[in-house]
């Protein structure tokens, strides 16, 4: 193994169907119009030297490194800002060039530490390797570094010289050894687009600093990495590589934290991972990253990650930790005699998101084939059950329709129930680059996200509704494209069913879902509703993203089924750059739905009383198959509770913090016999496990991840298992003990039966993956490489269909005891319940849940910023502090729920969407006073978690 180098093509690549064709040194090569000369000479292998170009950023022409002499003109143009021209002969080196170069390169090394020796950019220093390039042997300056490089000046204090600054927890900045090629600006202008950097100071003064001359831990810097990347020298440097050493092997795997999937060069040292680097071949991604997959990985070696399997009777009792064989044994006894003595659809599971396709595969498998039923669910119950009904309703697949390179062939977006910035980084600066472009946005939130407003960018309109108002303010919105005219009959005519449209177009055009008639539920002005109908109906391609904001109602599948109206109406479907567009919140959620995680659905969304599907399972796999749809996640616990479920294997996911009505959860593990967790920590719903298998981390196993863009990425272990088994083996083991006579000795092979069972994996193997990089499903006879836009020709259903979306208000109301509604959402530094996130240098930025809470609501009930309060609902109470802001309305209050201490969901009801079960998350009627401190069941829950967690001392065998 080696490390995988990347080429840097100096410039990006032009997008011209139109080439020419130039001589580079005696080479002809052909490249589209407006490729750089730079670049050009790359495509045959030639190297001009260069400092501040990079084929991630536009070109920039500071560095005068790159010049080149061009036949027929004066002078010597630097070859990273100059375009190609048919019939251009080229010399990158000649005696010319070579003298201009040196006198560059002793300029930029006069300035500079010559520490290269001890530097931990030593080996991986672009300024060094181009000193080599020009041949520079001397410096007719001196090594002096007098500028900004000593601390002091003929025994005075050097006003030039900065202190590293060593605040942010991931990498430092040296100012000594910036020579001022401004990569990290433009990277974090144009690749990230936060304009967190600039150069301060003019001549000998400039330097690069973060925001007003702060340090980088409290400026606009959102730790993305990308000014990292970008750095030629050890400017900005990671300090995993000043701490460990220079990487000497690779190897290319997948991201496991949200649904955006971006592929990673994990560069190790030994077995020891030195830092992730963005791979630019990742199509997810394109090169890019967020602090959460470039930096936060060190909760894989977290002193908290438990190890050995451990079992005790009662959860009571300490852990006892055990073999792997007696966990096993003790498991499949448990189960089996609960099985016998309360029937087999006593016990089920729950698959991870977390986890990958294959060893989700595994689970469904060993619930239908091992415990004989379908109580098999996943989180996505809880985040995105709706998109797979309601686009299954409208569309006839469960999925997403365009890959996430459509949003730079975009005119107009809608994004509603979403926060990119905070929940998908990557795809948000991909958003932010269009919009910077000149796309138009419509951002449909009850809360001021950034998106609404950021630097260079401004959304058109911003409709910010009252929670639990989707339905009603999508359907005014189709009313003004309905009665305006503004919908392509020519596209609904061809695509859709032109009858369903007209029952469809009548309802909307009654006037109780004007935009006036909307505005008294609402809140959004009749006006904005108005224009941002029209922005989205006459603005050319019109792509439609949303998230949790949108799921999580009690009409969340009604909401989906809305947005695909639009979309249809618009005709808005079919080509890039539109589209309707589900942000998953997990890295593998589509892929967890489509292994068959749900209890009413066999891989591939077929239902389990579907005769011919069960056919093709049975045959593979030797068994009879339940035709009867298994319990849902909230069945499973009031069946619990009722006293007829006893036993669950809970794969990667923590239900007692991520649920809805937390002491229901709890009530109802509390109820079960044999509660059994497979995960890396300890987690909140191991509090009333009786059985903890530790699992492994996406460094230490193979496997593959589907993303929102239905992108099947490969997974690939770069460590072994520090547990001793991947997650697939831990299964596969417990199938065995069940009795199941599974021998799968590669993930590939557990794909090659999906492939055999699932039509929309048809054509993927792992042989395919590796060549292609990473394939869409689906992937079968008709579509071998896969299918980047859905529904081209037709809908997978034949004709799309309009469905009527009633108006439904949620049964949660306020009152004059709980007169505001509480929503909540995700924070760019955490990832969910943050398992991972908080076991990381990510809780520099956010080492607490807090409240956002609007300055009228709080003068009126006496809260400071800061203060704490008691934050109650009809379903519970907790504590925590507040932050004053105007990000959300009057009569909305804002948390987040990352951190186990807060438990918002204590307060979130039961209620969930008609269709789905998927709860209610964003709409709770609750009141704020001020408090002390945590709540009694804060103080009381913390008491029991620390009492359960206990780990018996380990007695040998010998002993």
């Amino acid at each position: 193994m080696s490390l995988i180098q990347e080429v840097d093509y100096g410039t990006p690549a032009a997008k011209s169907e139109k080439t020419v064709t130039i001589n580079v040194d005696g080479f002809d090569v052909t490249v589209p119009e407006g490729t750089s000369i730079m670049r050009a000479s790359m495509e045959v292998g030639i190297k001009v030297p260069k400092l501040c170009a990079t084929d991630m950023v536009d070109a920039f022409g500071s560095c005068r490194l790159c010049l080149v002499e061009v036949e027929g003109r004066n002078g010597t143009p630097s070859s990273c800002t100059t375009p190609v021209a048919d019939g251009m002969v080229v010399h990158t080196q000649t005696e010319r060039l070579k003298k201009i170069r040196k006198g560059v390169m002793e300029l930029y090394i006069s300035d500079h530490p010559l520490d290269c020796l001890t530097c931990a950019a030593n080996g991986d220093c672009e300024l060094q390797d181009m000193a080599g390039a020009v041949g520079l042997r001397d410096v007719r300056y001196g090594y002096d570094g007098g500028n900004h490089v000593k601390t002091r000046q003929n025994g005075e204090e050097n006003a030039r010289y900065m202190a590293k600054d060593q605040s942010n927890p991931y990498f430092t900045y040296d100012p000594s050894k910036c020579i001022v090629c401004s990569r990290c600006v433009r990277a974090c202008e144009e690749v990230q687009g936060t304009f967190a950097l600039t150069i301060e100071g003019r001549g000998f003064e400039s330097r690069v600093s973060p925001g007003m001359h702060e340090n980088f831990l409290d400026s606009e810097c959102v730790s993305c990495g990308a000014c990292v990347q970008a750095c030629p020298t050890a400017t900005l440097q990671e300090k995993s590589v000043i701490e460990i050493g220079q990487p000497e092997h690779s190897v290319v795997t997948t991201c496991a934290y949200c649904g955006v999937g971006c592929s990673f060069k994990a560069e190790m040292r030994g077995d020891e991972l030195v830092r992730m680097v963005p791979y630019k071949d990742g199509k997810a991604n394109r090169g890019h990253s967020c602090v959460k997959g470039r930096f936060a990985y060190g909760y894989a070696s977290h002193q908290d990650r438990i190890l050995n399997p451990m079992i005790r009777e009662k959860t009571s009792d300490p852990w006892r930790e055990v073999s792997w064989e007696e966990a096993l044994s003790y498991t499949a006894n448990k189960f089996k005699s609960i099985q016998e003595k309360h029937g087999k659809g006593a016990i089920g599971g729950i698959t991870s998101s977390r986890c990958t396709n294959e060893e989700t595969f595994l689970v469904q498998k060993l619930i239908r084939a091992g415990f004989g039923n379908n109580n098999v669910d996943t989180c996505a119950r809880v985040c995105h059950s709706p998109t797979g009904y309601g686009l299954k309703t409208t569309f006839g697949t469960s999925a997403g329709t365009q890959d996430f390179d459509s949003v730079e062939q975009t005119d107009v977006v809608i994004l509603i129930g979403a926060n990119p910035t905070d929940g998908h980084p990557v795809f948000a600066s991909r958003l932010k680059k269009r919009l910077r472009q000149g796309a138009e946005l419509i951002v449909i939130d009850p809360r001021r996200i950034d998106l609404v407003q950021s630097p260079h960018i401004k959304a058109a309109a911003h409709l910010a509704l009252r929670p639990g108002t989707n339905v009603a303010v999508l359907t005014s919105l189709s009313h003004v494209i309905v009665t305006e005219g503004l919908f392509d009959e020519k596209f609904i005519r061809e695509r859709c069913d032109w009858d369903e449209f007209q029952d469809w177009a009548a309802f909307v055009s009654d006037p109780q879902n004007s935009p006036e008639e909307v505005e008294r539920l609402s809140g959004v002005p009749a006006e904005t509703v108005r224009k941002a109908a029209r922005v989205f109906a006459r603005g050319g391609n019109g792509a439609i993203y949303y998230g949790l904001g949108v799921t999580e109602h009690s009409q969340g599948s009604t909401t989906v089924m809305a947005i695909a109206n639009l979309a249809m109406a618009t005709g808005n479907l079919g080509r890039p750059g539109v589209g309707v567009n589900p942000l998953r919140g997990q890295n593998n959620v589509q892929g967890a739905c489509d292994m068959g995680s749900f209890p009413h659905e066999l891989p591939g969304y077929r239902h389990v009383a579907d005769d011919a599907t069960r056919d093709v399972f049975e045959k593979i796999w030797g068994v009879k198959l339940d035709d009867e749809p298994g319990l849902r996640i909230p069945n499973m616990l009031d069946a619990a509770v009722e006293g007829t479920f006893k036993g669950i294997y809970i794969q990667g996911e923590d239900i007692l913090q991520s649920d809805p009505d937390t002491k229901h959860v709890a009530a109802g593990l509390a109820a079960m016999e044999c509660v059994v967790v497979h995960d890396l920590f300890l987690n909140e719903t191991a509090n009333h496990a009786h059985v903890f298998l530790p699992g492994s981390t996406f460094l230490e196993k193979d496997g593959t991840f589907t993303n929102a863009e239905r992108r099947i990425n490969r997974v690939r272990k770069v460590m072994k298992p520090k547990n001793g088994f991947a997650d697939w083996e831990v299964t596969q083991n417990l199938a065995r003990a069940m009795g199941l006579d599974w021998n799968y000795t590669h993930p590939s092979q557990v794909m090659d039966e999906i492939a055999a069972t699932t039509p929309s994996f048809a054509g993927v193997d792992y042989d395919l993956l590796e060549r292609e990089g990473s394939i869409q499903w689906p992937c079968n006879e008709k579509a071998p490489m896969g299918t980047p836009v859905m529904h081209i020709d037709g809908f997978v259903r034949g004709k799309g269909k309009f469905v009527v979306t009633e108006y439904v208000a949620t049964d949660e109301r306020t009152g004059p005891r709980f007169p505001l509604l509480l929503t909540t959402g995700r924070i760019l530094s955490q990832y969910n319940v943050g398992a991972q996130t908080r076991r990381t240098e990510n809780t520099a930025w956010h080492k607490e849940d807090l409240l956002e809470i609007h300055p009228h609501d709080a003068e009126q009930r006496g809260v400071r910023d800061g203060d704490w309060v008691r934050l109650a609902s009809r379903s519970g109470e907790t504590s925590l502090r507040a932050t004053i802001t105007d990000r959300v309305a009057p009569g909305v209050v804002y948390t987040t729920f990352h951190h186990p201490g807060t438990q918002a969901n204590v307060i979130t009801t039961d209620f969930t969407d008609w269709a789905t079960n998927c709860p209610e998350y964003k709409v709770t009627a609750v009141q704020i006073t001020p408090s002390n401190g945590p709540s009694e069941w804060q103080v009381e829950y913390d008491k029991q978690a620390e009492q359960s967690r206990r780990i018996a001392p380990r007695v040998d065998a010998a002993e």
